[in-house]
């Protein structure tokens, strides 16, 4: 494995800031094949620990401004993320890249709350709501034996500072609304923390038929839901 591979960096990441990392129900990862590993979001620690706890390269979407900022975007393209467009774009290039990357077997992250628990830094235990973007990726993408994997990160001890004025980062992206406020963009560094993996589950060709049809709705829903459920219950399984 190359030095500079993105599960290579994240787990000389973990080891150097000297986290302790406590991983759940590791036999429910798919080994091999397109995954869609789905996740709760508090910190930029959540990448590389996802990747070192599944053992397994993930190409994360992040939020628009981490493409803008100097320094963080070298990290987020070492990590093999690639960034969102910016808020209130339809994402279609969101679409295309993971839908290409998931057509060639590799593992795609997504964090559907997202950016709000990094700047509004919420308790522990407490999990936002979910933007459906991902359920829509899962239902498009044609791709055969699709798992969706629901993680839960849930914290047990972590140290919080203050890293970048939000207006500082307006700058970089004025379309972010949560920028657009006075204060500091928290940093977030995990100590001590139990990645709890969930059940997996296939996206069947069934499901995309309903996608296409009246139900389509209906289903994108239940699939957010379903993960939403899954992943706030593990968290807080995993917060006591």
């Amino acid at each position: 494995m190359a030095s500079d591979s993105p599960l290579q960096i994240s787990r000389l990441l973990l080891s150097a800031m000297g986290i302790q990392m406590y991983l759940h129900h590791r036999d429910r990862v798919p080994q091999t094949g397109a995954t869609l590993v789905v996740s709760n979001h508090r910190s930029f620690l959540d990448a590389p620990l996802l990747m070192s706890a599944i053992d397994r390269p993930i190409r994360f979407a992040c939020h628009h401004y981490m493409g803008q900022v100097p320094v963080m975007r070298e990290v987020v393209k070492k990590l093999g993320c690639f960034p969102l467009e910016s808020s209130g774009q339809k994402q279609q290039s969101f679409f295309h890249q993971a839908i290409q990357l998931l057509k060639t077997r590799q593992a795609v992250g997504v964090f559907p709350e997202g950016t709000e628990p990094m700047v509004n830094s919420p308790a522990r235990c407490e999990m936002g709501e979910f933007q459906r973007g991902f359920a829509h990726l899962a239902l498009k993408a044609p791709v055969q034996d699709l798992a969706v994997l629901p993680i839960a990160i849930a914290v047990q001890d972590e140290i919080k500072s203050s890293a970048v004025p939000l207006k500082l980062l307006s700058f970089f992206d004025p379309s972010e609304p949560l920028f657009d406020q006075e204060g500091w963009h928290p940093l977030v560094v995990y100590q001590r923390v139990n990645v709890l993996v969930g059940r997996p589950f296939w996206i069947t060709p069934s499901d995309r038929q309903k996608y296409q049809g009246k139900g389509a709705r209906a289903i994108v829903q239940h699939f957010t839901s379903h993960c939403h459920d899954e992943i706030n219950s593990l968290l807080i399984r995993g917060c006591y």
